[in-house]
């Protein structure tokens, strides 16, 4: 399959914003089931767009304006193609050991519910990781009902399964705070998903977990739509949660209040023959 990408993100400012950066995570690699045939970043404005890779293996975009701005629009633009390897990733670029990934983080960690859940998720069956694995992708939107919405700096995935509901961010924390807790190395992937429905237009940017299975190597879960990330994801960057692979995180001085809106297309196309 071939997915078209049209991603905006504007800021406006109330008054110009002085010493800006933005440094984004916004720019897909290669690996088995998915290349990229094309894929740029502009910006409304001039400043210095410089490229260089992240601890995780990311790619990593920093802009800096040449002038203090009042508003600032990021336009992502790409074709990727993509096969469908039922979940299963290999051939990406790994810098770090795989228990690097049973850390926790604020935003992945356990309370003792949550702990609870976890194990009882784990002893419900067969005790092999990925059937665990399975099961808990399948428990985490049971527990945690998933609320579509745009994202936010976060909720710690504790927070989130008190609440009982949340984004798809908050349910992929859930679920890598528990295969974490079970012993199961387990990371954040941010990226796009394209509708079910076959509409262009999606309300935001998509996030899912991966973890670590013996003899398999790593394998994507989303528990937001309980499946295996397929032919219609495009995967962009990953990080311990949310944090550390948001599309755009970004610092300025003065400014005052700030606007943000994000515009997404993500459009599916037919099977790309290679030229």
């Amino acid at each position: 399959m071939r997915i078209r990408v049209v991603h905006e993100t504007i800021y406006t400012y109330e008054q110009p914003a002085r010493g800006l950066v933005q440094v984004m995570r916004l720019t897909p690699r290669d690996h088995d089931g998915q290349y990229v045939r094309s894929w740029r970043i502009d910006t409304s404005i001039d400043g210095r767009l410089t490229a260089r890779e992240d601890g995780f293996g990311n790619i990593v975009h920093w802009f800096t304006p040449d002038a203090p701005a009042d508003a600032l629009t990021i336009r992502v633009t790409g074709a990727v193609d993509t096969e469908d390897t039922h979940g299963v990733i290999r051939g990406t670029v790994e810098r770090l050991p795989d228990e690097f990934y049973l850390r926790d983080t604020d935003l992945c960690t356990t309370t003792p519910e949550l702990q609870i859940f976890a194990e009882r998720v784990a002893t419900d069956g067969d005790g092999t990781p990925l059937a665990v694995l399975h099961r808990l992708r399948a428990a985490v939107p049971q527990a945690v009902a998933y609320e579509p919405g745009p994202a936010v700096n976060g909720v710690p995935s504790g927070k989130a399964f008190a609440a009982g509901k949340g984004i798809c961010q908050d349910l992929t924390h859930v679920f890598i705070a528990a295969a974490r807790h079970l012993g199961i190395p387990a990371r954040y992937v941010a990226g796009y998903r394209a509708r079910d429905d076959g509409e262009a237009d999606v309300e935001a940017p998509h996030g899912w977990a991966e973890a670590l299975v013996p003899n398999l190597g790593w394998v994507a879960f989303d528990a937001c739509y309980e499946n295996a990330p397929s032919d219609g994801y495009i995967r962009v960057a990953t990080g311990l949660d949310y944090l550390g692979a948001a599309p755009i995180r970004g610092s300025r001085t003065g400014g005052g209040t700030e606007t943000l809106d994000v515009k997404l297309r993500v459009e599916q196309g037919r099977d790309a023959t290679q030229s």
